[in-house]
C-alpha cells in the first residue's frame, strides 16, 4: 500500500461521492481509479461494459495481467 497525493478539490469530490454513494474515501478513490484503468485499457467500450467488465473483475479477482491477457472481450459476453 503507498500514498497517492491528489489535490484539495478531487479530496472533497471523493468525500461527497463516497458519502452518496455510501463507499469510504478510499474506496471511492480505488473505484474511480479502476474504472479509468479499464477505459484507458478499453477505449472502445461505454461506461455501463466497464462497469461490467469491473464486476468480472471483482467477482474473480482479476488483476491487470489477467485483462490484459483477454483477447476480445466481445467474445466472451463480457461487452454486450
Amino acid at each position: 500500500m503507498g500514498i497517492v497525493k491528489i489535490s484539495d478539490l478531487m479530496h472533497e469530490n471523493l468525500r461527497i461521492a463516497s458519502t452518496a454513494l455510501s463507499r469510504s474515501i478510499n474506496a471511492q478513490a480505488e473505484h474511480w481509479m479502476k474504472i479509468g484503468m479499464l477505459a484507458e485499457l478499453y477505449p472502445d467500450l461505454n461506461l455501463q461494459e466497464l462497469t461490467r467488465l469491473l464486476s468480472v473483475e471483482r467477482d474473480g479477482g482479476a488483476d491487470l495481467a489477467q485483462l490484459l491477457d483477454q483477447p476480445a472481450l466481445t467474445s466472451q459476453g463480457i461487452a454486450q
